[in-house]
């Protein structure tokens, strides 16, 4: 018997964009010179996303010592602007990627009043990694769990979007007292970590991740995970997915990564107990969506949602719909006052109508 899953509609998003950092800041668009280098934010003023541009503007860094190598990493986050009593939510993202893929969702979610953390993966975004710390899962695992000990402190709602998924899976598996529950998009979980690329020898590996951060791969990567993409949008959200790439140590993570043989969390999956949303767009063309299906039967206490015409990444195609799930699933207490709610000029919620109203 064929499994019959819900759809939602996406409907116009009403975005809630938050004042800038009152940290030193770039003359561009109110990046912190304090978070990045000279030339990273020369190239983050040619971003144009205005999106972007302020999520960006709130980047912080925060110190996490990790426990196996006493390395204290500052880690690069966007810190929540409502607080709430209720189980925060923490935003992971995807196989290297950053926190900037919740440009567009973060800002909804705010606005719903709900609490969310969006946290750059140990290897991957904005962490400073000068003195590089081994970048295995292990220590993937332990940066995280570090950060929710100093900095969150009670069971978070992780979210985990395609290998971002992987890591929520592990992370539950691993420290059940960390997690309330799980949201898992597009989950990228059934590889059996990076297979033959980890025998690669050190020298054709590093040939690899250069041409990973490429631009013309970037853009065939970008334009396969949405869903008929405009060419001047795919050509943008290229530029913004790249940009942690150009950190001096983003080469050497990410084949420490892939060396060490990555996510293979097949295994851990019925171990999770917690329950969880699964979120999936309809038109993924990087996962099977019959995995989809298989992810839901093989958890324990799993419900699922399906997004139509939308991709693989559909809290950047989608994120009034993927706010809306989010919403609705997340138990939160509102504020007190829905004045003390973020908000958005018109102008601004029209552009971004325009900007993913590509069909």
């Amino acid at each position: 018997m064929m499994l019959k899953i819900p759809t939602i509609n996406a409907s116009t998003p009403s975005m809630g964009i938050l004042p800038f950092s009152s940290r030193k800041a770039s003359r561009f668009f109110g990046a912190s010179a304090d978070v990045f280098p000279p030339f990273l934010l020369k190239e983050m003023e040619k971003i144009e996303d205005p999106f972007a541009r302020k999520l960006v503007s709130r980047i912080e860094m925060l110190p996490v010592e990790l426990t196996s190598s006493k390395n204290c990493i500052m880690s690069s986050c966007v810190k929540p602007m409502v607080q709430d009593t209720a189980s925060p939510l923490v935003l992971l993202h995807g196989f290297d990627s950053s926190c900037l893929e919740w440009r567009y969702t973060l800002p909804l979610l705010e606005q719903a009043g709900l609490e969310a953390w969006a946290i750059d993966i140990l290897g991957w975004g904005f962490n400073n990694l000068e003195n590089l710390p081994i970048c295995n899962v292990d220590s993937k695992r332990d940066h995280l769990f570090q950060f929710w000990k100093s900095y969150i402190k009670r069971p978070m709602l992780l979210v985990g979007p395609s290998l971002g998924a992987a890591v929520a899976i592990d992370f539950a598996a691993n420290h059940p007292e960390a997690v309330d529950k799980l949201i898992l998009i597009n989950a990228n979980v059934y590889a059996e970590g990076t297979g033959n690329l980890s025998k690669l020898p050190k020298s054709v590996a590093f040939a690899g991740v250069s041409l990973l951060k490429s631009l013309p791969l970037r853009f065939y990567a970008t334009n396969k995970a949405f869903s008929a993409l405009p060419f001047d949008t795919c050509l943008e959200w290229t530029q913004i997915t790249r940009l942690h790439c150009l950190l001096p140590w983003w080469k050497e993570a990410t084949v420490d990564f892939m060396s060490s043989g990555g996510y293979n969390v097949t295994a851990q999956i019925n171990q999770v107990l917690k329950k969880t949303l699964i979120i999936w767009g309809e038109n993924d063309g990087i996962v099977d969506s019959k995995l989809s299906v298989r992810l839901h039967c093989e958890l324990q206490n799993a419900i699922i949602r399906q997004i139509p015409n939308c991709g693989h990444i559909p809290h950047v195609e989608k994120p009034d719909a993927v706010a809306d799930l989010i919403t609705e699933f997340v138990p939160r207490q509102l504020p007190d006052t829905l004045s003390s709610l973020p908000v958005v000029p018109e102008q601004e919620q029209n552009l971004l109508v325009r900007q993913i109203s590509h069909k």
